[in-house]
């Protein structure tokens, strides 16, 4: 990814960079063994929500059966297999993974949490679902559901500003001594992060902004999505396939870019591939793609990926983070595993209750745990330091290691959920609520 650098404040790591009615009509299904672009494109087989017959209808003007949906156009909601207002848990728990994995990178540093568990891949592709999901709804336009996207992101980013930006004025921070008036006029980028907002010019500051390139990307993958969504289904194969193109592009620097265009643009086609994947997981694309063409096709990219991000370190060391070439053909490669071998059903989630617990908790608080993690790992530090003056628990305590870190600032993300979490539910419009647990209303 291309999140931007900052200097590792304290012992705190440097951070590398958030019912469908069943049809009537039995689809025609479509020949087992397709060439990949093919198989893409292809319709998904028989009815897709009941798994029932039912009986085919007849025209009442041409006195016929009605045809089957093409291949080349885009299913309607009524096919899809998703039950309107109904959540996907295994969804749901691979957005919780990679959030517990977020926190546990911008901890540890660990450079082979991006090739273990590429988080922000799956975030996108996660993203990419929802979105085309809420386009393919009947009740709203698509310009309507991007202000129902940002209405629900930039509230809570609002409230986040006026606690950094707030914390800045008073260490003496101005954002016109470098720029005059044109470093004020940036402070627009914290109401609508469309490019880096600006920051003061100390570690704990950079630390604290230098997440905010993935709100940024989200922003402008949600822009462009109503666009995005009707060329995927006119040319899937091919839009995926320009977006990794475009990630080599960025990769190589052939095409110079304004400092500021430079961080979103090469985002954008670095997860652009896995939003898209999102989008073919929704329309059941995915599950129907042939097992043995998945694992070639995975093992194809991953293995390009692994070895390009071998082959070309950065200071960081072989951190994904760092390469978007890499991170774009990995990110996609895992990414599509995980989207087509999912288990089947989710009683295995609700059954275990923690689980089920955790993965509704940071689902409905996703916004406030990406933003405010790092506030708590800064407060953490903070406290430790305090820890240290203290004889006993210096004595008994692991101070210095980094999974005591860990564990210290999860209660603290806790505590911003209670505290400042109620805001992704107003800019919902659902009620507030203090500590979301399973079986309320989302």
């Amino acid at each position: 990814m291309n999140a931007p650098s900052a200097p590792q404040p304290l012992p705190l790591p440097r951070p590398s960079s958030a019912p469908h009615s069943s049809p009537t009509l039995q689809l025609a299904p479509a020949p087992p063994t397709l060439p990949i672009p093919q198989a893409l494109t292809a319709p998904p087989p028989g009815p897709l929500a009941s798994g029932s017959r039912a009986p085919a209808t007849r025209s009442a003007a041409a006195g016929r059966q009605p045809q089957p949906r093409h291949p080349s156009q885009p299913r309607q909601p009524s096919e899809l297999r998703q039950k309107k207002g109904g959540r996907d848990l295994y969804l749901d728990l691979l957005r919780a993974l990679a959030l517990i994995r977020v926190v546990a990178y911008h901890t540890f540093n660990w450079a082979w949490l991006t090739l273990a568990f590429p988080a922000m891949g799956v975030m996108f592709a996660l993203a990419g679902s929802l979105m085309a999901r809420s386009l393919d709804r009947h009740d709203r336009t698509g310009t309507a559901v991007v202000r129902a996207r940002m209405r629900r992101l930039l509230p809570p980013l609002w409230l986040f500003a006026v606690f950094v930006v707030g914390a800045m004025f008073v260490n003496g921070w101005a954002p016109g001594e470098d720029g005059g008036r044109a470093g004020w006029a940036e402070l627009l980028w914290w109401i609508v992060p469309l490019n880096d907002p600006p920051a003061a010019d100390s570690d704990w500051a950079r630390q604290l902004v230098a997440p905010l390139w993935y709100i940024r990307a989200y922003l402008l993958f949600v822009l462009v999505s109503p666009l995005l969504l009707r060329a995927f289904r006119r040319m899937p194969w091919a839009s995926v396939t320009g977006f990794l193109a475009l990630a080599a592009l960025a990769q190589t620097g052939l095409v110079p870019l304004p400092a500021l265009l430079q961080g979103p643009v090469t985002d954008l086609v670095t997860f652009g591939a896995c939003w898209l994947l999102g989008f073919a997981h929704r329309d059941g694309l995915v599950s129907r793609l042939p097992a043995a063409r998945v694992w070639t096709l995975t093992l194809l990219t991953m293995a390009v990926g692994g070895w390009f991000g071998l082959t070309h370190p950065t200071e960081e060391g072989y951190d994904l983070n760092e390469i978007p070439f890499a991170q774009a053909l990995w990110s996609f490669g895992f990414v599509l595993l995980l989207l087509r071998f999912r288990p089947r059903g989710d009683r295995w989630v609700t059954r275990l209750r923690p689980v089920h617990a955790g993965v509704v908790l940071l689902n409905s608080r996703a916004v406030t745990v990406y933003l405010w993690h790092e506030v708590a790992l800064l407060l953490g530090v903070l406290l430790i330091d305090r820890m240290w003056q203290v004889p006993a628990l210096e004595r008994s305590l692991p101070l210095d290691a980094d999974w005591f870190l860990f564990l210290v600032g999860w209660p603290l993300i806790g505590a911003a959920v209670l505290l400042i979490g109620w805001a992704e539910d107003v800019a919902a419009k659902r009620p507030a609520r203090l500590w979301p647990r399973p079986g309320a209303r989302a």
